[in-house]
């Protein structure tokens, strides 16, 4: 809770992965790597409870073992092309048909279990200020590739992606870029309340996080990275 305002902890967790089969129950480090995320959210001190959203029964094994309850949600809503909005948007219909009172959403993807509770504390912490007028937070982190710097093709031509760009400048004559990193999303309730495909609204302030707690996990290079960065304790950094 955070200035008497409930919180819910959503970590979405389908069973589905193409890239590394039943990714969210791989073991890291003697752990499901589900699990990493789940410990994260319960050592929130602001987090009232903690849901995992799922369509594979082994994955809400896993979920219940380390601590969190299990919400499963229909196929619809477990495909490639599902939006994370869509599934927000079912758990908290569900959750208020049973008089659940929060108004705060946290939404955890388990592929990024490098976060710490300092970075989810954070991130409620600019949402539940109302000073600052913001109605989601998210986390950031420098960009790996500088917009400035990215090209496309059109056939074999390469051209520029961003009109005028020019790559050529040294790092240091560029201004700083960012890019989400996945880690933390926090939201109201009154920001997923129309019927758009975002998760972030344009009352949006931002947490920037170290590339060390950043990893976001999409394939066995970055399974491995995250593994090695959570053994040596970088992720601190």
């Amino acid at each position: 809770m955070i200035q008497n305002r409930r919180v819910v902890a959503l970590i979405p967790a389908r069973g589905g992965s193409k890239s590394i089969p039943l990714k969210n129950i791989k073991m890291m480090n003697g752990r499901p790597l589900l699990a990493w995320t789940i410990e994260t959210a319960l050592q929130t001190k602001e987090i009232d409870r903690v849901i995992v959203s799922t369509d594979h029964e082994q994955i809400a094994r896993a979920a219940r073992q380390y601590g969190a309850e299990v919400m499963i949600r229909p196929d619809r809503f477990a495909q490639d092309d599902s939006l994370p909005i869509d599934v927000i948007r079912y758990c908290m219909e569900q959750l208020q048909a049973e008089k659940e009172a929060a108004d705060i959403i946290v939404y955890l993807e388990p592929t990024c279990p490098l976060r710490k509770p300092e970075d989810i504390s954070g991130c409620l912490a600019l949402l539940a200020d109302p000073r600052n007028g913001f109605n989601t937070v998210a986390t950031f982190k420098k960009a790996d590739l500088h917009p400035y710097r990215a090209w496309k093709l059109v056939g074999d031509k390469p051209g520029m992606f961003m009109d005028g760009a020019v790559p050529w400048l040294p790092r240091q004559q560029l201004s700083d870029a960012y890019q989400l990193n996945g880690a933390v999303y926090a939201l109201t309730l009154e920001s997923i309340s129309g019927s758009g495909i975002s998760v972030l609204s344009d009352r949006c302030g931002a947490v920037v996080m170290p590339g060390s707690r950043s990893v976001d996990i999409d394939d066995e290079i970055d399974f491995l990275l995250a593994e090695l960065l959570m053994q040596r304790g970088d992720s601190h950094g």
